[in-house]
């Protein structure tokens, strides 16, 4: 039997990570005003502040709010956002938030939000004691400190940063102390959207000729079983994040049993006696924080390593030549094995060995991998298991052409690094498809502290055309 919504929902969520929670939350009644006795540090944004003390941020105009702000994301208003939830941050300061929260239901918008995992999406599939890149103040989100909800727990940061189990906790429990569980569907798996465009004659779509989101899928029930459902809604929001899809290498033998390409396999081959500190090594292909992790938990427990990777160590593109060495002591630590414990290295040894300019060319069933180096000579490592991280591509395959035809450039792959979805930068909404908006790392938004200005925006345009005389 399959779930049917009758009515067009007005809002349908993909994505139940920091994005979706964050615009259910602002979706579900929660008013940001500016404090009446608060004082931006920011002198330009104060003046704007006290323009109009009694308005929502919601129902300010964020272009001219966000304007002359300057920070670490693009998009002005992420920037806008975080100055008003962090003030300072940016300059070690820890001035409160200017903003203060009203629920009211009045202007609530009916909404639902999708997501294959309970609250929190990606970060549930993350080795808990994994610390976070980010500051843990950063990972919080709206009304809701993360420092305060650590002490409720009893529980404190390791050097200003979080765990990811922790992390996840917050999420799950943030939708539950805000109210918003009744939005989220979790287990739900989208496989189609199709767009129901109006036909003059034809009362199916939308009185002012805006399209309708049909959105089909099925939902994991409590015993295992899967049941369909079809929804329909008159805005649809892409908050899937990037981690569906794991970069693969295109070489003979990734299919193979031992080639994996999550941390979690990992831990599962630890747990089973697969890989043991007797064993041959664990090879790891990468050189970005996730390939990092991954070392840091082999060595945790002793399992030895080969760590391989295209670039030269020095290249200046590597993340860990970009991350101050005193607040990152442990990527510092991997970066420094990188250096002297390569097979360049005279002091290279057994518990791990890393691979510069080395690109892997096979990995065979007798669990031997074949790289080239930078000389192109051909070099054979037995291993115990390949584990490949090399970045991760966000799924939309529910969506005509994998939603390309949403990008910046329409005739090539949708990329959130090189290829995101084209939006309006004050709205959200997609350039190329009216209701359809698109928020966190799918438009370049991909640290938390950063991605909440997106459901700013997209909140603040659904609120301002839901209030259009039809």
């Amino acid at each position: 039997m399959c779930f049917v919504w009758k009515e067009p929902l007005p809002v349908i969520i993909i994505g139940n990570g920091p994005s979706g929670i964050c615009l259910s939350y602002l979706l579900s009644g929660y008013t940001p005003y500016v404090k009446a006795d608060a004082v931006h540090p920011h002198p330009i944004l104060q003046m704007k502040l006290t323009e109009k003390p009694h308005v929502s941020i919601l129902d300010q105009d964020l272009d001219y709010l966000s304007e002359g702000l300057e920070g670490r994301s693009q998009s002005p208003v992420a920037l806008l956002f975080d100055a008003l939830l962090r003030p300072d941050t940016d300059f070690g300061g820890n001035t409160e938030s200017v903003l203060t929260w009203e629920h009211q239901t009045e202007r609530m918008i009916p909404h639902l939000v999708l997501g294959r995992n309970l609250p929190g999406g990606a970060w549930h599939s993350i080795e808990g004691s994994m610390v976070t890149l980010s500051q843990g103040e950063w990972m919080g989100l709206p009304d809701l400190k993360f420092k305060d909800w650590m002490q409720r727990k009893r529980r404190g940061l390791w050097e200003c940063r979080a765990t990811a189990g922790d992390i996840a906790h917050y999420y799950q429990d943030y939708v539950v102390k805000k109210g918003l569980s009744h939005n989220f569907l979790c287990g739900s798996v989208v496989t189609a959207v199709d767009i129901e465009r109006p036909e003059s004659g034809e009362p199916r779509g939308q009185q002012d000729g805006s399209p309708l989101f049909m959105v089909s899928g099925f939902m994991t029930t409590k015993d295992g079983s899967q049941k369909p459902f079809s929804l329909r809604a008159r805005n649809l929001v892409l908050a899937t994040g990037t981690s569906d899809s794991p970069a693969r290498l295109g070489i003979a033998g990734e299919d193979l049993p031992y080639v994996h390409y999550e941390l979690s396999a990992l831990e599962e081959a630890l747990k089973a006696g697969i890989v043991t500190p007797t064993s041959d090594p664990v090879l790891i292909v990468g050189a970005g924080l996730s390939a990092a992790d991954a070392v840091l938990y082999a060595r945790r427990y002793s399992l030895p390593v080969i760590h391989a990777f295209r670039r030269p160590v020095d290249d200046p593109d590597l993340i860990f030549n970009q991350l101050p060495k005193k607040m990152y002591p442990e990527y510092q630590k991997v970066h420094q094995m990188m250096q002297e414990k390569s097979i360049l290295s005279p002091t290279a040894y057994r518990g791990y060995l890393s691979l510069p300019k080395h690109r892997p060319l096979l990995f065979q069933e007798d669990r031997q991998a074949v790289f080239q180096d930078q000389n192109g000579e051909h070099k054979l490592f037995r291993v115990s298991l390949v584990l490949v991280l090399i970045g991760s591509y966000p799924d939309l395959s529910f969506l005509a052409n994998g939603g390309a035809d949403l990008t910046v450039d329409p005739d090539q792959p949708l990329s959130p690094k090189r290829n995101p979805i084209d939006v309006d930068p004050f709205t959200y909404q997609s350039t190329r498809q009216r209701g359809l908006y698109a928020i966190g790392p799918l438009v370049g938004d991909n640290f938390v502290r950063f991605l909440q200005g997106g459901a700013l925006a997209v909140a603040s345009s659904l609120l301002k055309e839901n209030r259009k005389p039809p």
